[in-house]
């Protein structure tokens, strides 16, 4: 029997992905928790959200993941603000980089930073929140990146996501019999701001596409699904035995 989780945060929330899903939980009548750095779109994602779905709560903060004090801090207000959370969607994240050897570290260091420590610093506050209330359901947002490394601009974005699944991984034996279930998702390349530059343009995939596919596997409550299905499971199976030099059309 499927779980219906009615309490959702989602980080990264402002635009791209995180929009899209928060957009997509709410036509579902889900409460919503949303927070990122930019409370502007914030904002005008909440009365967008209201406006269609009047039944819904929505409450927003700001929260720029890399302040490692507030994230906890953040998570428990919105949680009070909705009587609870049940699922947490770790999705803030970045794009930036530099190939290695570049000279232009700051690049990689925040990509790195970013995308793997505040998701670490995310993903105990969460299990703190889910251990008090006895169960939960954790989200992952990596990338189909993850599964191998790739040459150029991407490769910290690459090791970034891969520390990620790696830490679902671990997260999902920790847990295989409860009371926590824990998804990895690892989007393709979805339109978004952080794939306008993307160079596999002929992999890309709408954001409506995109968003349901891997709302669905939030709802199914997968283990590990790379999004979408068509084409990026049987490519990150191909990814995965691939020599290094034959990765670079996928970065």
């Amino acid at each position: 029997m499927r779980v219906i989780r009615q309490k959702i945060l989602i980080t990264g929330a402002s635009s791209g992905l995180g929009a899209g899903m928060a957009r997509a939980f709410a036509a579902k009548g889900r409460d919503l928790a949303l927070c990122a750095r930019r409370t502007d779109r914030l904002d005008e994602l909440k009365a967008e959200l209201l406006e269609r779905h009047p039944g819904i709560t929505v409450a927003v903060a700001a929260l720029d993941v890399n302040d490692h004090e507030q994230v906890p801090k953040v998570f428990e207000a919105l949680s009070d603000e909705l009587g609870g959370i049940d699922r947490v969607i770790v999705n803030a994240g970045i794009g930036k980089g530099a190939r290695l050897g570049s000279g232009k570290l700051w690049a990689n260091k925040a990509t790195i930073e970013t995308n793997l420590v505040a998701a670490l610093v995310q993903i105990e506050t969460a299990l703190e929140m889910f251990k008090d209330a006895g169960d939960g359901h954790l989200v992952l947002v990596s990338s189909v990146l993850g599964n191998k490394g790739v040459p150029g601009v991407k490769a910290a974005y690459a090791a970034s996501k891969a520390g990620v699944s790696s830490l679902g991984e671990s997260l999902r034996a920790e847990y295989a019999r409860g009371p926590i279930a824990v998804t990895v998702l690892e989007p393709g390349y979805i339109e978004s701001e952080m794939t306008a530059k993307a160079a596999s343009t002929n992999l890309m995939v709408d954001n409506e596409t995109g968003v349901r596919a891997m709302v669905d596997a939030i709802e199914r409550e997968r283990g590990r699904a790379a999004v979408p299905w068509w084409p990026w499971a049987p490519l990150v199976q191909l990814m995965r035995v691939l020599p290094p030099r034959l990765t670079k059309p996928f970065a």
